[in-house]
């Protein structure tokens, strides 16, 4: 906290200053609690490792020192600092790739000339500052003058304006510092436009996973930098901390304390469901991004967003038209047109009242074509309970399958909306009423042919789920733990899968495509996008 002429302000971190003069949108997302793990981060991270360590300063060499200014309003933390009987010397430690050359940026300069402010006013008299280039182990000098010291001042004033903002600046366009910024897969400067995009989005994690704990009875703690499961005595599996970007819980299944710090320090979601695949809770770490954001959802939410609504069901009715065209043959011809007329109808529709009428209409469509894109000796037992389409409560094992399907679906977005700070129950087509996850309900519906369906059809009509993974113990067929096994594992096979977005044209994972359309409605409910475009297989 500073105070300026009787006004209390808060502190401004020097990071963000120089995030400002890099981008204003970049530092506006990073005000707002948006956070990148992408490799530039990371080898950030890797690069910083020893110099952020207090514990390496000697007398004369302070290390990842905490600086502040009273006066301007300012925090940061200097990388080296280092002090003789000339005076002191600040060091800016930066990783830059061997193939690009050691220059420093306008934004290392102007973070050098805001700690050397700090410094000041803390009594340090600073006579030379450097940036040390970690892969070219090269050391730099930078001259910091007057000039420096009163433009640093000047881009401080403009990072307090933007944290002030409600509505985050536009994005840039067609501008080469997108292609190297962190935050790209955040931002999404070039989807705002809603055209084909000729570069692919940086993903965030391309070796992540999410892991399924599904054994009843273990539990999953955390050793040596490892995600440990073990049931009894006996490890049933391990993986790479840095491996895991999500997990879900199925059952009666335990989490050690330690473990969920550790997934909280990481940014990392945990999805609770039942045995069955019902979602009970989620876990997070308290510090989301986009607060103002949530806050305009619920409004938005109240008033209602037809328009988001209306291709929420254009879009769900789109895919389940491609998916019986292409696996129901020519017998679901006739169904598939009939589909594709409801879909036109849905993109017409001027109330939920009307748009519910049309979904219902298509899905009865659709699951009457449903017994037709299952083939080969397993689906007869399937097809031979089948009497349509039933939710909870299902009684024959196709619906079973099903069920759980969505469910998965439905933890993983509620996954993609968390990341990006929306809150999963305040939707614009389902209600939130009895706790459900609205927009994720919402969400879900443009994905559920083109992933849960096709999960299950794919698992029946390949022979991997049979009559074996189904229990009438209870005298309706429920999935046993195996049958959980094989459609988790499918499952997370379809996730992986990269298709060519229908709308930017670039490749994308499912799971990556289903974050994408999580920040198209974030754009939509902060300002930022004009308006929702679904995804529409062909």
């Amino acid at each position: 906290m500073s105070v300026k002429g009787g006004e209390v302000r808060d502190s401004i971190p020097i990071s963000l200053v120089s995030h400002t003069v890099f981008c204003e949108r970049r530092a506006w997302l990073e005000a707002v609690g948006e956070r990148s793990h992408s490799a530039q981060m990371q080898a950030g991270s890797r690069a910083h490792r020893r110099v952020d360590d207090p514990r390496a300063s000697r007398p004369e060499a302070h290390r990842s020192m905490t600086l502040s200014s009273e006066r301007y309003g300012l925090l940061g933390r200097a990388d080296l600092v280092e002090g003789d009987v000339d005076g002191t010397h600040v060091v800016e430690y930066k990783a830059t790739p061997v193939r690009n050359r050691a220059e420093v940026s306008e934004a290392t300069i102007v973070q050098l000339a805001l700690q050397g402010i700090c410094l000041e006013e803390a009594g340090k008299e600073v006579v030379g500052y450097s940036v040390y280039f970690t892969d070219q182990h090269r050391c730099v000098d930078v001259e910091i003058g007057e000039e420096e010291r009163t433009r640093a001042l000047k881009f401080l004033e403009r990072t307090r304006k933007i944290c002030s903002d409600a509505q985050a600046p536009p994005p840039l366009e067609d501008d080469a510092r997108c292609r190297r910024c962190s935050h790209i897969g955040v931002c999404l400067p070039d989807e705002r436009s809603l055209s084909t995009i000729h570069r692919r989005v940086v993903v965030a994690n391309p070796d992540g996973q999410v892991l399924h704990l599904t054994t009843p009875g273990s539990r999953a703690s955390i050793r040596r930098g490892r995600v440990v499961v073990k049931a009894a005595d006996e490890e049933l599996g391990n993986v790479p901390i840095e491996r895991v970007q999500g997990v879900t819980v199925h059952g009666n299944v335990d989490i050690s304390s330690a473990l969920l710090r550790e997934l909280f320090w990481r940014d990392i979601t945990v999805v609770w469901c039942s045995g069955a695949g019902r979602v009970y809770g989620w876990s997070r770490p308290a510090d989301g991004p986009n607060g103002a954001a949530r806050v305009q959802q619920h409004v938005a939410s109240a008033d209602g967003r037809i328009d988001i609504a209306r291709e929420f069901i254009a879009g769900k009715i789109a895919g389940q038209a491609t998916f019986l065209r292409r696996n129901g043959g020519e017998a679901a011809s006739d169904l598939s047109s009939r589909l594709r007329s409801l879909q036109r109808e849905a993109e017409r529709c001027t109330s939920t009242g009307a748009l519910f009428g049309v979904e219902g209409e298509a899905a009865a469509l659709y699951f009457q074509g449903f017994p037709l894109m299952l083939r080969g000796n397993g689906a007869e037992y399937f097809l031979a309970k089948w009497q349509g389409r039933h939710g909870r409560g299902a009684l024959d094992p196709l619906n079973s399958a099903l069920n759980f399907a969505y469910a998965l679906l439905t933890a993983e977005a509620i996954k993609a909306l968390v990341s990006c700070g929306l809150d999963p129950h305040a939707g614009f087509l389902h209600s939130s009423g009895r706790n459900k996850p609205a927009l994720a309900l919402d969400l879900m519906e443009e994905f559920r042919a083109s992933i849960s369906d096709s999960v299950v059809v794919s698992c029946v009509n390949r022979g991997m789920l049979t009559e074996k993974h189904f229990s009438t113990v209870s005298g309706t067929p429920r999935l046993k733990p195996e049958g959980r096994k094989v459609l988790v594992t499918a499952f997370e096979r379809r996730m992986s899968t990269q298709i060519t977005h229908p709308t930017f044209g670039y490749i994308a994972t499912w799971r990556r495509v289903l974050e994408i359309q999580a920040r198209l409605v974030l754009g939509c409910i902060d300002g930022t996008q004009r308006n929702y475009r679904a995804v529409r297989t062909r």
